[in-house]
């Protein structure tokens, strides 16, 4: 690690010997400073762009030229006539102020813009995708990471000026909308051209800006003029070298971009742990679907009823094999009518192996150990997940709008466990064997239905519809030696008396929530507008389950008495009317708002209803401090009404697991929360200098909590409202900026404290959760010589009784190097470990990859590349829950050797 931070220092200081300043500013008719206006250096010898520059808001320009060189200086500002100069350089430092005039656009100056590795129009920034690529870059994903003020996670999650990138779009048209992912991973580096960030982004022209979109951000990528028109994509196939085992690689991709329509054929084969679509991608996919009543502060969330099947960490296991595919389309009928939609399948098996040891928490005494329980798993899976989108789009004019959007979902998931499990507490040493089946088959569809229309330049209406329609079937059985829930009494009153314990329950949740609004915005002034919501939301749910036991001569023992069973139908109906108004004053937006409920629910189970029928005001306000065009800070504030949907109301009894029983509370009533959040944004295109800080307070009273009895390692457990608040505070950074356009460095800091109440055998307990990250990185973006990044990343977690911290060092070399080998490697270290070092643990993840292509045109790649290059065998990870905290390890793939040609279309 030494050793490459000598590297990347001694590159930095031959940069500056051999190089220049030539500086200045910009000034309008000699006089006003312009900023964000564009300056680019054309070597005149080579006709290379070797510097530019975006303008600060002083003016201010800074270019590094090269010693003894003639350069062509262009300058160029959106409705200024274009200057250009002829600066010849020595080895004195230069500066020079420029004035420009008032003008009309010139081609010239479009030019100007087409070549600027870095411009800016409007509320778009555009990277010029070449003026950043070495060589080294084969999908999407390389090249955003070299951008200034673009950020990708692990997770293929894109973000700018530290906001996420909710679209992302390829020549204007939806690629696989509501996921970045899949753009990320697989759109060809070489077929990209521009990189279009659209900040304060709204798809509907109709609604910009008398709506707040400070915080949407979309992005879409222009394609090479020989891209369009015509098909382009890759196929590659690689084997396994050295394996007693086949391992197999088969990834197929084609795309296809004219004006008229798109398609994009994205395919995945392998068994060598790559995953195109992790299950969590699966569930947090929106399909571009949005929180349309997030304006009128209630919240009312259909939560899900999966059966907690093991998830993959970092998309690791011990064994995954994928098959994956996919398509996007898009068609524009006529000039006023666009089709799009999208369609993907993807089914993986997995085989998951952990060791975990879980510290239940001390009825007394929060930072004690009550009892312990070491756990021994492993489960085979299979998943199969499909996701279907259709949307269309009807603009017959520039004030008229109308969308209709359908997302389907369906999945099927089984997984068969084994488990030994050790419970340890004061009264001795239980242990025993356990085996479980979960199966599930969820489907849902959301459609969405929204008309927009401008009656004039002062009225404006907006009607948007949801529905969701979602069926769900989880079942799981339990096998297990001993004998849970008798003690303190048999309450699930089963036959305890067999060889083994066999738990079965089959349960059936239906929702249908229909979400309706109309908007009505009277524009005051060409800086004020009323905006008048009347809105509804409404929700019916039926919750059928039962449980029952397998006796050992395989008959069945029905325990059907109502505490076990559930026959439950819940209605909910939000009916509110809401008023906010937005106003511009001086570098000051102010929208403060407030919203009258009516609320309406009935649950009927155990043959009679209950109903409960109330009203309340729940208040908001905004307030963004435009501080410079690309410098901000933001205030929220919101009071909140938030309601629980059936789970949390059905009386009967639920297995949660093979020792974990949970029943509901029908007279729960809703959570009401404040949140606050302060959200500070500065971006300075002349350094690229990127800040970033955001802070979020939450107090919730009347949350609905868990009151948990806990025997011999079993819990039961059911839901009340508690008298005493929860509290949360969150808290983000980063800084972030280039250096002489070759190198980048940021810095990052996330805090989470968070405060919990409630009842653990009979006893009230709180507990606190403190978890930080800090990340530091820098790296290079040179065309001929090796580019480095290095890091370092330190978690601390600290729960109650426990605290975990990490140290994660981090570097990636990459180097194209004899115009046809291009070569990448990356390496973590983790150093896992607890305070009093009772747990600690090291590994290191290396890979690395060598390609050949003869030259950029050619057709043919061939690539060696491995993964686990020191065949690291598991991993650590922990988290907590408000009664106990858990440590895990967990198996991975081993080394893999893959060879693997490529046809590039």
């Amino acid at each position: 690690m030494n050793k490459l931070l000598y590297f990347f220092l001694l590159l930095s200081s031959l940069s500056f010997s051999q190089t220049i300043r030539f500086e200045g500013n910009v000034l309008e008719s000699g006089k006003t400073p312009l900023e964000m206006a564009n300056v680019m250096a054309v070597n005149q010898a080579t006709k290379a762009v070797d510097a530019y520059a975006i303008t600060s808001e002083k003016g201010r320009f800074v270019l590094n030229l090269k010693q003894n060189a003639t350069y062509s200086i262009k300058f160029s500002y959106l409705g200024m006539k274009n200057v250009e100069i002829t600066v010849t350089t020595k080895t004195e430092n230069i500066s020079q102020n420029i004035s420009m005039e008032q003008g009309g656009i010139q081609l010239d100056g479009v030019e100007i813009v087409r070549e600027m590795p870095v411009s800016i129009k409007g509320d778009t920034i555009v990277y010029n995708a070449d003026s950043f690529k070495t060589g080294t870059e084969k999908k999407l994903e390389d090249v955003l990471k070299k951008l200034p003020g673009v950020e990708v996670n692990a997770d293929g999650e894109v973000e700018v000026e530290g906001k996420k990138v909710s679209k992302l779009m390829v020549e204007g048209k939806d690629f696989f909308d509501g996921d970045t992912k899949l753009g990320v991973k697989n759109i060809p580096a070489d077929a990209i051209d521009k990189v279009q960030v659209l900040r304060n982004y709204n798809e509907n022209s109709i609604l910009k800006g008398v709506e707040n979109n400070q915080d949407n951000v979309a992005m879409n990528i222009k394609l090479k003029e020989g891209k369009k028109n015509f098909w382009f994509g890759d196929i590659t196939a690689g084997i396994g070298v050295g394996h007693t085992d086949s391992r197999y690689l088969i990834n197929p991709k084609l795309f296809y971009y004219s004006p008229k329509y798109s398609l994009n054929l994205i395919t995945n084969f392998n068994n060598i742990g790559e995953l195109p679509l992790t299950i969590q991608d699966y569930f947090k996919f929106t399909g571009g679907f949005k929180n349309m009543m997030a304006k009128g502060g209630s919240s009312f969330n259909v939560s899900s009823n999966d059966l907690g099947i093991s998830l993959l960490r970092n998309n690791r296991a011990k064994e995954i094999e994928t098959q994956f595919g996919a398509t996007n389309f898009s068609y524009n009928a006529t000039k006023s009518w666009s089709l799009s939609g999208f369609g993907i399948l993807s089914t993986s098996i997995t085989d998951v192996e952990t060791k975990s040891l879980t510290n239940y928490l001390s009825t007394n005494n929060s930072s004690q150990v009550e009892s312990t329980e070491n756990k021994d798993e492993a489960a085979h899976q299979k998943s199969s997940l499909g996701l279907f989108k259709l949307s269309s789009t009807y603009k017959p004019s520039t004030r008229f709008q109308m969308d209709y959007d359908v997302l389907t979902k369906l999945s099927k998931q089984d997984e068969n466990g084994l488990s030994y499990r050790e419970f340890a507490d004061a009264s001795g040493l239980d242990s025993e064997t356990i085996l479980t089946v979960k199966k599930q088959n969820p489907t849902s569809i959301n459609q969405n239905l929204s008309f927009y229309y401008t009656l004039s330049d002062k009225n404006i209406f907006a009607f948007e519809m949801q529905h969701l329609y979602q069926d769900e079937n989880p079942f799981y059985n339990a096998n297990l030696e001993g004998d849970p829930f008798i003690n303190g009494g048999n309450i699930l009153n089963y036959d305890f008396s067999q060889t083994r314990t066999d738990f079965n329950q089959n349960r059936f949740v239906k929702t249908n929530k229909v979400d309706a609004k109309l908007d009505y915005y009277y524009m005051v002034s060409n800086k004020s507008n009323i905006n008048v919501t009347i809105g509804n939301t409404y929700s019916f749910q039926s919750f059928d389950s039962s449980i029952y036991q397998i006796l050992d001569n395989q008959t069945i023992n029905y325990l059907n008495s109502s505490t076990n069973t559930n026959n439950v139908n819940y209605n909910f109906n939000d009916a509110f009317l809401g008023l906010h108004y937005k106003m511009l004053t001086g570098k000051f937006t102010l929208t403060p708002g407030v919203s009258f409920h009516t609320y309406a629910m009935k649950n009927d189970q155990l043959g009679t209803s209950l109903k409960n029928n109330f009203t309340r005001i729940l208040p908001d306000f905004m307030a963004i401090y435009q501080i410079k065009k690309a410098e901000s800070l933001t205030y929220n504030f919101s009071f909140n009404n938030n309601f629980t949907d059936i789970n949390k109301l059905v009386e009967g009894y639920v297995l949660n697991g093979y020792n974990s029983l949970s029943k509901g509370y029908r007279a729960l009533e809703n959570a009401t929360s404040q949140v606050h959040s302060l959200r500070y944004f500065k971006y300075n295109m002349f350094n690229f200098e990127n800040i970033f800080a955001n802070a979020t307070y939450t107090k919730t009273m009347d949350a609905v909590k868990t009151k948990a009895v806990f025997v011999n390692g079993n819990q039961v457990s059911l839901p009340f409202n508690s008298a005493l608040p929860d509290e949360t505070f969150s808290g983000m950074g980063s800084y972030g900026r280039s250096f002489l356009k070759r190198y980048k460095a940021s810095f990052s800091a996330g805090l989470n404290w968070s405060k919990f109440n409630n009842i653990r055998n009979d006893v009230f307990s709180t507990n606190e959760s403190f978890t930080q990250n800090y990340t530091i990185k820098a790296s290079t973006n040179y065309k001929k010589l090796p580019n480095i990044e290095i890091g370092y990343n330190y978690m601390v977690n600290d729960y109650s009784n426990s605290k975990f911290f990490t140290d994660k060092p981090f570097a990636r070399i990459d180097y194209y190097f004899l115009n046809s080998f291009a070569f990448v490697s990356e390496y973590e270290f983790y150093h896992y470990y607890t305070k009093d070092k009772t747990t600690e643990n090291e590994y290191d993840f290396l890979s690395a990859s060598l390609v050949y292509q003869k030259t950029k045109d050619s057709k043919w790649e061939y690539k060696i590349s491995a993964t686990n290059l020191l065949n690291t065998t598991s991993l650590n990870d922990d988290s907590f829950s408000q009664f106990s905290t858990r440590t895990s390890q967990y198996k991975v793939q081993p080394r893999y050797i893959i060879f693997s040609l490529k046809y590039n279309l």
